[in-house]
């Protein structure tokens, strides 16, 4: 037992009165621990989950993480798992072994790190004499005196450094969750507006990208949670009128989902310009339905007219379309061309028809690069033809308009 350990600097080091004051709240504290006064604080604590809850509240502390590295290395040359701070705990290493156990970090290095440390509170200094780090032990080698680093203040700390890394640990969740929103946002409202220029709606989408590029630009890892809120609230108001934008330029037809509605009643008052499906075929369709059944979806609109308005398929054959045999033939190799794996083009066709699959290729081969997936699209159009809810109308007279 140590009756007297030193409290001052060796050399030219300075005591502060922030350190004094420091060592006297620590002995007054020590003392009432040693007579039992010490109420729910025991000064105890496992000494490498301190070391982690250090690591995780390190931001509080104003270290950073080659400090803790340093003080890990003073904590590993304790003897026992647990850091009792009731009594001083200090540790003695030469400054060979203390670079060796900070993976080589060099002398002057580790002299700044316990400097840190020391202005933390987390390690008090305990010089001998001669600045040297040594123990005495008696004749039983029961240690008498030590000179080195003090550890004590780290345990007496524990139960505050405990509850610092719970506040950072829900601090981080919190700024995870944000960040997590804002990416939600940022890619829902990206998206509706891609959407939306590929089916050529009404709205003003230019200006929304370009606003929602102001509302993301400089976002990173360590954005601030304050910044990331204020981005979070303005993709919010963003994604509203981005949403209400596309809604409003949908028909009737288009909000109910009811696809095949639309086939029935598209229209035009110049007949040769409209997309008509036959009374006869729709009720073919209907039955099929029934039946469970996604319907063949014949052509109502003549070969000629598909080729004005998706020429890029002609390029695929060797003498030109003249017929739909013609017509299928350059869509099975353009589909090849477009990255659609067979089993996508053969689940197409039995969903929607052959004619329709075909028209699907055409389109795709008009729209180029904003289609980045051929195939993720296809496959989509596919479960919606199995359910009754795609019909290729929409898509040629989204096209056309965009070419008028």
């Amino acid at each position: 037992m140590m009756e007297h350990i030193a409290t001052t600097p060796f050399g030219g080091g300075r005591m502060s009165a922030r350190q004094f004051q420091r060592q006297r709240e620590m002995a007054g504290r020590q003392e009432k621990l040693r007579a039992g006064e010490g109420g729910n604080d025991t000064g105890r604590a496992d000494k490498w989950q301190l070391m982690r809850a250090l690591t995780e509240a390190r931001a509080a502390y104003g270290i950073g993480d080659r400090t803790i590295s340093v003080l890990e290395a003073l904590v590993s040359f304790t003897t026992t798992r647990e850091l009792d701070g009731s009594a001083p705990i200090i540790v003695f290493p030469s400054n060979r072994e203390l670079s060796v156990r900070t993976r080589g970090m060099a002398p002057a290095t580790i002299r700044r790190h316990l400097a840190a440390l020391v202005e933390a509170g987390m390690i008090f200094r305990r010089d001998s004499a001669n600045g040297k780090r040594f123990c005495r032990r008696d004749d039983n080698g029961v240690m008498e005196d030590a000179f080195g680093f003090d550890l004590a203040p780290l345990a007496l700390r524990a139960t505050e450094i405990l509850e610092a890394a719970e506040a950072a640990r829900a601090e981080d969740r919190a700024i995870r969750a944000l960040r997590g929103e804002v990416t939600l946002h940022q890619r829902d409202i990206a998206k509706i507006i891609a959407c939306a220029l590929e089916e050529g709606r009404a709205g003003d989408w230019l200006d929304f990208t370009a606003r929602l590029a102001t509302a993301t630009a400089g976002l990173g890892r360590r954005t601030a949670p304050d910044l990331l809120a204020r981005r979070r609230d303005e993709l919010i108001t963003l994604r509203a009128e981005v949403e209400n934008t596309y809604l409003s330029s949908l028909s009737e037809q288009e909000m109910s989902g009811n696809d095949l509605q639309d086939e029935h009643h598209i229209q035009n008052s110049n007949t040769d310009s409209s997309f008509e499906i036959s009374g006869c075929e729709a009720k073919t369709g209907e039955a099929a339905i029934s039946k469970g059944k996604a319907p063949e979806q014949k052509m109502a609109v003549s070969l000629d007219r598909l080729m004005r308005i998706c020429p890029q398929i002609a390029d695929y054959t060797k003498d030109g379309i003249r017929s739909w045999g013609d017509f299928l033939a350059a869509a099975d190799l353009a589909r090849s061309m477009l990255g659609i794996s067979p089993d996508a083009w053969r689940k197409a066709k039995a969903a929607m028809g052959e004619q329709a699959a075909a028209v699907v290729i055409a389109v795709l081969l008009e729209r180029g690069e904003a289609v980045r997936s051929p195939g993720g699209y296809l496959r989509n159009l596919t479960e919606k033809a199995g359910r009754a809810a795609f019909s290729v109308y929409p898509m040629l007279q989204a096209l056309e308009r965009s070419q008028a």
